[in-house]
């Protein structure tokens, strides 16, 4: 989410105002007696989440090296590893390379993107930055909730290419659909934001994501790679901002230092935590936009490497995941609170810039179930316009034409009095009908076939939409900024 404008900090919150009254948990995992074999498996050259010695390559982070550095590694050895937890990933799409393509790895929402409406398949990949994060949040052969299913909702095209009524609607389907039978979505990872510098008070993207978290869903947002201001929806402090460090040495914290383009935020709203996001390793997925633009990417071993607030983000979520299959019923804001707690503080870095401090897993797993996590903020009305959210990122049509304006992507006029609070109850679609359009299918399918390979794992049906204005083949490619899904991830200098 690298952007180029600085963001306007929007003023205090203020004690005493509409706090959660979400309940304290009872239920927790107990611990395993043995390892369980996914641990065996992601348990680390480095031991345990303490250990000292061995080797590393500064040039790359490695999955297992954050699993220990954070303490997801001795969680699996206790047996916890994100089971039961369902995690929404709202992205570039999710392609069923290796780690992700077992048949309960994925569930495929509806696919919102400008791509399906190109008439490429549906739910798939094409960018990889998607892939690269479900890899890091659930992958099966190094993620850090590796037994967490990923709920896929693809907005974002090939090219990055996507709107911000496109990414409300996706946080949006999923809150509607979070406990749809056999479904458990508890986790919701956002690695996308704009520059624009509007109230999170009034601002729609920020109260799509609130709405989200007060439905019972942990939101975890980046904060951005501007190395200054927060993105929008990262402004909001309800939900989890992360920023991203690099932790050089794995097997020691006294090195782990601030990322130098994680953002800085502000003494009012600054990240709440930070965790690895340096040259992680994770899924690759060959041929895509980063693939080709980026080979110098890759690693020798078939997968990619990134560096980005979004990977932090992603590695914040499968830690949540964790916590979530320990504690099943932690609320959003205890899970907030379990890692905050638990951080460890960054020496020389400003609070802003750090929040609590790096993640630590294993400490929030053995902390007690707060029996007060209140917040206390102001909540979003979301009767801001949704230009205003945009920022300066509009897509722009060959012809030159700009999307702007009160109107979503296909063009239907954007109505806040209607949609806030229907955003609110979590009743924001109907069937597939979104903003009075028709934006998806109405049901679920029970395969999803690419490149002649059935992916077994459940797959929303998706449309193509009837107004046909905003179509996908209409845009050209260098249009829209891929920094909105950090780009400075995918750049070439933004490579080690």
């Amino acid at each position: 989410m690298f952007v180029a404008a600085a963001l306007g900090l929007l003023g205090p919150t203020v004690a005493g105002c509409a706090a959660s009254t979400d309940g304290t948990s009872t239920g927790t995992k107990p611990a395993a007696s043995a390892e369980s074999p996914s641990a065996a498996t992601f348990q680390s050259d480095w031991g345990d989440e303490h250990g000292s010695g061995g080797s590393y390559d500064p040039s790359r982070t490695l999955r297992s090296e954050i699993a220990s550095s954070i303490g997801a590694g001795s969680a699996h050895r206790r047996g916890i590893d994100g089971s039961g937890v369902d995690v929404a990933l709202i992205d570039t799409g999710v392609a069923p390379v290796p780690g992700l393509d077992a048949a309960d790895a994925i569930v495929n929402g509806p696919d919102l993107s400008l791509d399906h409406q190109a008439g490429l398949p549906s739910a798939v990949d094409a960018y990889g930055h998607g892939t690269h994060l479900a890899g890091i949040i659930a992958g099966r052969d190094g993620g850090i909730a590796p037994g967490a299913r990923i709920v896929n909702v693809k907005v974002g095209a090939a090219d990055g290419a996507v709107d911000v009524s496109q990414v409300i609607a996706g946080i949006e389907w999923v809150v509607q659909h979070r406990n749809d039978p056999g479904m458990n979505i508890k986790v919701l990872a956002l690695a996308y934001g704009t520059d624009s510098t509007q109230s999170y008070l009034q601002s729609p993207l920020t109260h799509a994501v609130e709405s989200a978290w007060r439905n019972g869903i942990t939101v975890v947002v980046s904060a951005g790679n501007t190395a200054g201001a927060l993105v929008n929806p990262a402004t909001d402090p309800w939900v989890i901002t992360v920023g991203a460090t690099d932790i050089n040495n794995p097997s020691t914290r006294s090195d782990d230092a601030l990322a130098p383009f994680s953002a800085q935020a502000s003494s009012w709203r600054p990240v709440d935590v930070v965790a690895p996001g340096t040259s992680v390793v994770s899924s690759r997925v060959p041929g895509s936009m980063v693939d080709t633009l980026y080979p110098e990417s890759r690693t020798t071993d078939g997968f990619t490497k990134g560096s980005g607030t979004s990977q932090a983000a992603a590695v914040v979520a499968g830690s949540a995941a964790l916590l979530l299959d320990q504690r099943p019923n932690l609320t959003p804001n205890q899970v907030k609170k379990l890692l905050r707690n638990s951080g460890h503080s960054l020496s020389s870095t400003p609070n802003a810039a750090q929040g609590k401090g790096s993640v630590d897993v294993a400490e929030a797993i053995d902390e007690s179930t707060p029996d007060s996590s209140s917040q206390y903020y102001f909540r979003s009305n979301g009767q801001g316009p949704i230009e205003a959210a945009r920022g300066s990122a509009h897509l722009v049509a060959d012809d030159g034409t700009q999307l702007s304006g009160e109107v979503d992507v296909q063009g239907a006029p954007w109505a806040p009095a209607t949609w806030a609070p229907a955003s609110t109850a979590g009743t924001a679609w109907t069937g597939g009908t979104w903003n009075g359009g028709e934006w998806a299918g109405d049901a679920w399918e029970s395969t999803l076939t690419v490149d002649a390979v059935s992916w077994s794992g459940r797959t929303w049906r998706s449309a193509t939409w009837s107004g046909r204005t905003w179509r996908a083949d209409l845009w050209a490619g260098r249009t829209w900024r891929s920094e909105l899904w950090e780009g400075r991830t995918w750049r070439a200098e933004g490579w080690d």
